[in-house]
């Protein structure tokens, strides 16, 4: 074990902040079930900007993104496509402002707005979206897991704990023990002390992870100065035709094994598919998890799309800085790391934390450690309050005790709590990697969830029935893929399963009667959707002349496409800076001062219009 004592006081002294977070808004959660869920929705955009980015910062996202730019280059800023990270820029340019207008607690309860609370087909879209949600909570949950226990793995080796505890464990379950006591940590401050905690928690996080990301990046640069990285032709550009193009041959041979495991040799064809996925993905509005919590949870509209806006800038140029820097040390000291597993197989997720092992100074450690501690605190609590909200709200509240008081909900809150951790637990247990896990939530369970939600926004005739339908259908086709399909394959299948899904949903709203006429009135007028809305649209101008129909599909789609410059900018921008690429750092920065003059003015200026 190479840790100081500094970085050990630094580690414990963030470890007791949580819990002195937990404590101190312990009674503030406890007021009544918005404050606890939502914080009252009373906290500024800003700070939920900065809260949603650190739950994006997870440790186990920036382990495999390390290895992603070790092996890829900058064309690694392109996988993460796979999410789709620019679903943010969809929130920001108008997304988030229609699902803040609905009020709603959580997305099931969204639900109500769209479909009304009775009628064919209600109960069950209520069922399906809640399962939705608590399959992806769990999905994350062990994602975070196995990822904190691998990390955790590097620092303290076992032999050096095993004689201080009464029991064995075999080599391929010590990063599940690490990952049951750390995340003992996390349930305790997030179940306390409800989303007030976990915001302030997640600023605290990110204020630790800025100043270890500028330091690294420092000392970065000056090992790069003077140095040459040996990687392939093709590694400093982001750009690429039909096939990847890049060899290791005679440089780091085994690299290419990665490449051939991760199937993006035909990188043009998997570029293509993942757009299409994520184009759908995005338009179909955020999942019900943190992400969608944190929106519901702002003050108002606008500042629903200033938050997901904020979220861009916060963070991706600190944590693409962190990403290059350690690849960059990576590459330099490749041979000098142990990067293999307990099987003695290369597991490249493993340059993170060796890295920050072997190469970086006393001080520095214990404040990454502590910054990557709590992205996995951030990422787990956010995703436990999700998990959380749809149990006691969707379920306990609507269906078991609907006149609860407020002390048995914030009882509900914690005994639900316990048992969603301990059931990320054990599925965590029967994860075998980071990249497995990631692959199935993004490729086989999202595949199911988005042709459902892309109609609940823009068909008036999509009903509760065609929604139940559409995500069973999708949901049961992405499960039953994932266990026959390799999980590399996945993303290929995507629109065998959007069709499959979209099926489910046509046919379901016309086996059924049309939504509540009043319903659709509410639902049209106060979000005020662009899409096919005719004779909704119709019905509410001939009652009121003077309502205004939104008619910014093309100004929207504008500001994605240069939001999404935008966001490809921000991202690539750190890792120019940092590897001295002076030429393509000027382009970068002279491309983001045209964007960000356009958006000003047809996105910042305008959203009291839209």
């Amino acid at each position: 074990m190479k840790l100081h004592l500094l970085d050990v006081a630094i580690i414990v002294l963030y470890l007791l902040s949580t819990i002195f977070i937990g404590l101190w808004y312990r009674k503030k959660a406890r007021e009544n079930k918005e404050s606890y869920m939502l914080g009252g929705k009373s906290l500024p955009w800003y700070k939920l900007g900065l809260s949603d980015a650190s739950d994006m910062f997870d440790i186990s996202g920036t382990m495999w993104m390390v290895s992603l730019c070790f092996v890829y280059g900058m064309k690694s800023i392109w996988i993460p496509w796979l999410w789709p990270v620019f679903n943010q820029v969809f929130l920001m340019m108008y997304l988030s402002r229609w699902l803040r207008r609905s009020n709603a607690a959580t997305g099931a309860e969204w639900l109500e707005t769209r479909f009304g609370k009775t009628g064919p087909g209600v109960t069950g879209s209520n069922v399906v979206v809640i399962a939705f949600a608590l399959l992806s909570c769990f999905g994350f949950l062990a994602y975070g897991f196995i990822g904190l226990g691998k990390f955790i793995e590097i620092f303290i080796p076992w032999d050096l704990v095993k004689v201080y505890v009464p029991f064995s464990v075999a080599p391929q379950y010590v990063p599940h023990v690490y990952g049951i006591i750390f995340t003992l940590f996390a349930m305790f401050y997030s179940i306390i002390g409800g989303m007030h905690s976990i915001v302030l928690g997640d600023m605290i996080k990110y204020g630790i992870m800025t100043v270890a990301c500028v330091w690294i990046g420092f000392i970065a640069a000056g090992k790069l100065n003077g140095s040459h990285l040996n990687v392939p032709d093709g590694w400093y550009s982001p750009f690429f035709g039909k096939n990847l193009g890049l060899s290791w041959t005679g440089i780091i041979d085994e690299v290419n094994n990665k490449i051939k495991a991760d199937g993006y040799s035909l990188f043009g064809l998997f570029f293509m598919m993942m757009t299409f996925k994520g184009f759908f993905a995005a338009v179909a509005g955020p999942a019900p998890n943190y992400d969608m919590q944190k929106i519901l949870s702002t003050r108002s509209p606008e500042e629903a799309s200033k938050m997901s806006g904020f979220v861009n800038i916060i963070l991706l140029p600190i944590r693409y800085s962190l990403i290059v820097s350690l690849t960059i040390l990576g590459l330099l000291f490749y041979h000098q790391m142990d990067l293999k597993d307990a099987h003695g197989a290369i597991d490249f997720e493993r340059i993170l934390p060796a890295v920050i092992n072997n190469f970086l100074p006393v001080g520095l450690v214990g404040l990454l450690l502590a910054g990557l501690l709590g992205a996995f605190m951030s990422t787990f609590s956010g995703t436990m309050n999700a998990a959380q909200a749809y149990i006691v709200n969707d379920i306990y509240l609507k269906y078991i005790n609907p006149k609860a008081s407020t002390k048995k909900i914030i009882t509900a809150n914690y005994l639900v709590g316990v048992f969603v951790v301990a059931v990320g637990v054990i599925l965590g247990f029967f994860v075998k990697d980071v990249n497995s896990v990631l692959q199935w939530i993004v490729s086989a369970l999202y595949g199911g969830y988005i042709a459902s939600n892309v109609l609940k926004w823009h068909w008036w005739r999509f009903n509760a029935n065609g929604f139940f339908y559409g995500m069973l259908s999708g949901i049961l086709s992405a499960m039953i893929f994932s266990l026959i399909i390799p999980s590399v394959e996945l993303l290929y299948w995507f629109p065998v399963l959007f069709a499959i899904s979209l099926a489910g949903s046509i046919i379901g709203s016309y086996a059924t009667a049309p939504t509540d006429v009043a319903v659709l009135r509410s639902f049209y007028t106060t979000v005020r959707p662009w899409g096919f809305w005719g004779p909704v649209k119709a019905m509410v101008l001939e009652s009121d002349p003077s309502f205004a129909p939104n008619k910014n599909f093309k100004l929207n789609m504008f500001n994605v496409v240069i939001g999404t410059i935008t966001q490809c900018c921000l991202t690539i921008l750190p890792m120019y800076l940092i590897l001295a690429q002076k030429t393509s750092l000027i382009v970068t920065v002279a491309i983001l001062v045209v964007t960000i003059t356009i958006l000003k003015k047809t996105w910042w200026d305008k959203l009291k219009d839209y």
